[in-house]
């Protein structure tokens, strides 16, 4: 059931890339309404925008039931995801960087270790296989972004 987890979590982040490249700017109104926090600084950026959200919702919970499980994992799955890739976005915001730069594992760890720790039991995995996934989906999520990006999905390559 773990290589059924990593899918959902690589579809749940992806989806908003893919979704992003398809329809480009169109419906990409970003999850903070450009609020402005007291630092000077947007809570989260552009590029998190609620189309990405909802894609990713909509996509995890439909691949979860084509995998056997009930559409609300999927949502959960998707919402824990998505809420983990706000937070790295916002602690990014708050050291300065901008959307889209590079944060090796504070990208990645959240977005994965989230789901994945919320759902352990939903998939009878462990708190080691927890961690094994997350170290998997690092490796995979930095492959797939290449990847993206040499076929002209992703603006950088990471």
């Amino acid at each position: 059931m773990m290589l059924e987890l990593l899918l959902l979590i690589i579809v749940a982040n992806g989806a908003p890339v893919l979704f992003s490249y398809l329809l480009h700017h169109r419906a990409s109104l970003p999850v903070d309404f450009g609020l402005i926090l007291a630092d000077k600084k947007r809570c989260f950026g552009d590029n998190k925008t609620w189309r990405g959200v909802l894609s990713s919702v909509i996509v995890t919970a439909l691949l979860a039931e084509l995998l056997g499980f009930d559409y609300v994992t999927g949502l959960q799955l998707s919402s824990l995801a998505m809420a983990g890739d706000l937070f790295s976005s916002f602690i990014k915001r708050r050291l300065g960087q901008q959307p889209g730069a590079r944060a090796l594992f504070l990208d990645q760890v959240p977005e994965s270790l989230l789901p994945a720790w919320w759902l352990m039991d939903e998939f009878g995995i462990g708190l080691m296989q927890v961690i094994v996934l997350v170290f998997a989906f690092i490796i995979i999520e930095q492959a797939l972004s290449l990847l993206f990006y040499k076929l002209g999905v992703r603006k950088n390559p990471y």
